[in-house]
């Protein structure tokens, strides 16, 4: 969690010159999940979601996919053609795994014990098109 407020500082103190982005989920005055995303270093149009996250109790209800879906839009506008997520390998991240394969991104790569020993780093993938992003399945 360290890691994250320090970009969100420096987002803060910078905006978008920093590197990265936030889209914040908000109802009322509550944050319900946010999702922290910047252009790739040394490639072309390639960006990364660094971040993703929505609180438990309102999983099931949409907002990571809006989330998703909304990151889609400003990357495409910005000719991003490619979309990159790393997570783990691990058991607890069995969920998130399911949720980007639904949201249409494609497994690309394995690196076995990145994390630690028995935790792989997988690596998903998503080509963007000209046209709208599109929904995440339900």
């Amino acid at each position: 969690m360290q890691c994250v407020q320090e970009l969100w500082n420096e987002y803060l103190q910078q905006g978008e010159r920093s590197g990265y982005t936030f889209l914040v989920a908000l109802e009322g005055a509550n944050a319900l999940g946010y999702a922290c995303f910047g252009p790739h270093a040394l490639a072309e149009g390639v960006w990364d979601l660094y971040w993703i996250a929505v609180d438990p109790a309102v999983h099931s209800r949409g907002v990571g996919r809006a989330l998703i879906q909304r990151m889609e839009e400003l990357v495409s506008a910005q000719q991003g053609r490619l979309i990159l997520v790393e997570t783990s390998g691990t058991p607890a991240y069995e969920a998130a795994r399911r949720f980007y394969e639904a949201c249409g991104y494609r497994y690309q790569a394995v690196i076995h014990d990145f994390y630690s020993p028995g935790d792989d780093l997988i690596i998903f993938g998503k080509a963007l098109h000209p046209v709208p992003a599109t929904a995440c399945a339900a």
